[in-house]
């Protein structure tokens, strides 16, 4: 027992002192587990689950139901991990919204900073809508669907009611594919051309279709499918 909390101890301190980057990947997430594990030698437990998923940030970014799994792992320390991974991605959406709130979305860069955050870690399909006014400012954006932007028919008549309601201008869609690549399918181009349509029929311009894949993202606007 005294020998767990030393190690403990000079665990923390060494974090403490010279911060995350002084750690292994498997020493931070032997520190992690100190929180959900007590008074366990949880290094063989960190070596396991390094080991299982290969890497850091698979282990973080992995179900709940694989992480139980390892030999050491219960429901806390699963939800623990898990929770990192989610935290990490929300500091990245409000990173992103701080550092652009009231900066108009009118360049690739500016719009690919603003949405492929918030796929960070997802490991389902997702779309996005971003309702813009005639600057390019954000109004609002949200998660209008799970699933492929195929399967979900991305619903037009959905996309359309927000650009109503928010009486956006413009609207940015995007989507990912995970592990996948970022570009666009045979369907993609369809779905896309149907929402743009959908869109100019109440007046609402469709501004970009981004596409994510881990730290990728293609524009359909740069790929000339939308106008």
């Amino acid at each position: 027992m005294a020998v767990h909390d030393d190690h403990r101890k000079r665990m923390k301190q060494k974090f403490r002192e010279n911060g995350l980057d002084a750690l292994h990947d498997h020493e931070a997430l032997e520190l992690l587990l100190f929180y959900a594990i007590p008074r366990v030698d949880v290094n063989p437990v960190a070596h396991r689950l390094m080991e299982r998923f290969g890497s850091l940030h698979r282990v973080l970014e992995a179900p709940v139901e694989e992480l139980a799994q390892v030999d050491g792992i219960g429901e806390n320390s699963a939800l623990l991990l898990q929770l990192c991974s989610q935290l990490a991605r929300r500091c990245e959406v409000d990173r992103s919204e701080h550092s652009l709130r009231q900066k108009p979305l009118t360049s690739t860069a500016l719009i690919g900073a603003f949405m492929a955050p918030r796929f960070r870690g997802l490991r389902d399909e997702a779309v996005l809508l971003a309702c813009v006014d005639n600057r390019g400012i954000v109004l609002d954006c949200q998660e209008i669907a799970r699933g492929t932007v195929n399967e979900t028919g991305a619903p037009v008549r959905k996309i359309v009611e927000l650009a109503i309601r928010f009486n956006a201008s413009g609207a940015i869609l995007a989507h990912n594919h995970p592990n996948g690549l970022a570009l666009p399918s045979r369907e993609d181009i369809a779905t896309t051309r149907r929402i743009q349509a959908g869109l100019e029929a109440v007046g609402v311009r469709l501004i970009d279709h981004i596409i994510v894949a881990d730290d990728d993202f293609v524009s359909l606007r740069d790929s000339g499918i939308v106008n």
